[in-house]
């Protein structure tokens, strides 16, 4: 039987994980599982639960509506207040957090194992996520810099819930906060761009969510001085692989597959907008 698991968000087109998902299937041998991808608001996950499903991967904006459907959530996925995956066990859904668990992996990979303060531009689920991943890094202290301070209110909370003494300050106050060992953009596309400066002079290691276009114009700055920049892919490559293993089952989820497919398609996808 035809084991079924799938991407729901909007807007989802261009998501990455059917690329990573199915490259870990056939890597693993599991010839009986297919991942689709479905256009899906929050009005809409409801109805995606009803079916027979193997695990649901989720992205915005369904990780707070998957915590109010779900029968149960982790607590990682409670405190952080999103789950970003869903799986079916005995006739109810389980939802969980595993963007955390790719933070922390990715960061580990370019050199940051610790922390004790951090500055996040941004403050939505990302920056949540990421709250969550330094405290567990040892972080104690955490700023999110962001356009509307009110706005980043809930985010904050999170902190606070993790342990971490949060503030909030506007994106302007940027250049007189990166005194810090890590420095988070969160911000779509080239948001950071009035930033790169002064984050580029700081000398800081930093972490760029953003994947495609990469570099983006801020880890070109860094790069360019010699700094340290983690890519928001290897992010979404270990949430992935962590994915994998709660869905299948499987604990030797084959990350350096998955890695050289998806890093394919963002290359493919280069050179098709490059032609265009």
């Amino acid at each position: 039987m035809t084991r079924r698991a799938a991407v729901l968000g909007s807007p989802i087109r261009h998501s990455l994980s059917p690329v990573l998902h199915r490259a870990a299937y056939a890597a693993l041998g599991l010839d009986d599982w297919t991942y689709e991808i479905h256009e899906c608001g929050e009005d809409g996950l409801a109805g995606f639960l009803a079916e027979p499903w193997a695990g649901l991967s989720l992205t915005m904006p369904l990780k707070r509506t998957a915590l109010k459907l779900a029968d149960e959530c982790s607590e990682l996925a409670v405190k952080v207040g999103g789950a970003n995956t869903l799986i079916p066990r005995d006739g109810r859904w389980v939802g969980d957090n595993t963007d955390v668990y790719g933070i922390v992996t990715a960061l580990a990979e370019g050199g940051v194992t610790g922390l004790d303060e951090l500055v996040v531009l941004g403050g939505g689920a990302t920056a949540a996520s990421m709250l969550a991943a330094a405290a567990q890094l040892g972080a104690t202290r955490a700023t999110l810099a962001v356009r509307t301070p009110a706005r980043a209110a809930q985010t904050a909370e999170v902190g606070e819930r993790f342990g971490l003494k949060t503030r909030i300050a506007t994106l302007e106050e940027l250049p007189g906060l990166l005194d810090t060992d890590l420095v988070v953009s969160t911000l779509p596309g080239d948001g950071a761009l009035p930033f790169t400066g002064p984050v580029a002079e700081a000398g800081v290691p930093v972490f760029d969510v953003v994947y495609s276009p990469w570099p983006t114009s801020l880890a070109r700055a860094v790069l360019a001085r010699g700094g340290t920049v983690v890519s928001g892919y290897a992010m979404l490559l270990h949430q992935a692989v962590r994915q994998v293993t709660l869905m299948t089952g499987r604990t030797d989820v084959p990350v350096e597959a998955m890695r050289a497919a998806g890093e394919a398609e963002l290359a493919r996808r280069l050179r098709e907008a490059d032609s265009a």
